[in-house]
């Protein structure tokens, strides 16, 4: 009868927790928050980063086909070589041209310094002044145009190539996004 008198005290009992229990017991709840908390906020981080890294590639999708279009259009381009700045001259007819003769495609430095980004620019006319829209950010190669005419008796059309380079973090080149491609200028005439 001992035995259960004692139980029943202890059930009577209305002691509470020791403040070393309390402590250790909040101390471990801290632990395992703080450690959900970081987790969550990784997380969050995460996707926010793939978010405006797949924004960036999109545009830069997106300033290619608009590119792709004018060139296919355009009868010649100036000037040659590597540039970050050409004219692509056309008839007045095509849909792209906006009643124009020529448009300019500009990178254009947004951000300057050890990491430079670009935007790329589109203006009706022949230079990079005036009003444009912007159709892509965060390149990060000025140079994005090549034209090379082709050689006389090879009957080819004028190419222009595009590269197209996109980085959110120049610091971290395997994170470079880069297209590239050979546009021909269908109007132009055979070499």
């Amino acid at each position: 009868m001992r035995l259960a008198g004692r139980l029943r005290a202890l059930l009577r009992s209305e002691r509470g927790f020791t403040l070393i229990e309390s402590l250790v017991s909040m101390t471990i709840l801290m632990t395992v928050m703080g450690g959900l908390t970081a987790l969550m906020v990784s997380g969050t981080n995460a996707e926010v980063d793939m978010n405006r890294r797949f924004q960036a590639q999109t545009e830069a999708r997106l300033g290619l086909d608009r590119i792709r279009r004018d060139v296919h259009c355009s009868s010649t381009v100036s000037p040659a070589g590597a540039n970050g700045a050409i004219t692509l001259t056309m008839s007045s007819t095509c849909p792209t041209s906006g009643g124009g003769t020529s448009v300019t495609w500009c990178t254009v430095a947004n951000v300057t310094g050890p990491q430079p980004r670009y935007g790329l620019w589109r203006y009706l006319g022949g230079a990079c002044s005036g009003t444009g829209l912007r159709v892509a950010d965060r390149l990060t190669t000025q140079n994005a145009f090549s034209y090379s005419a082709p050689t006389a008796g090879s009957f080819e059309l004028k190419k222009l190539s595009v590269t197209f380079a996109v980085n959110l973090t120049p610091t971290k080149v395997e994170r470079v996004y880069s297209l590239t491609d050979d546009l021909v200028l269908r109007n132009s005439v055979r070499a």
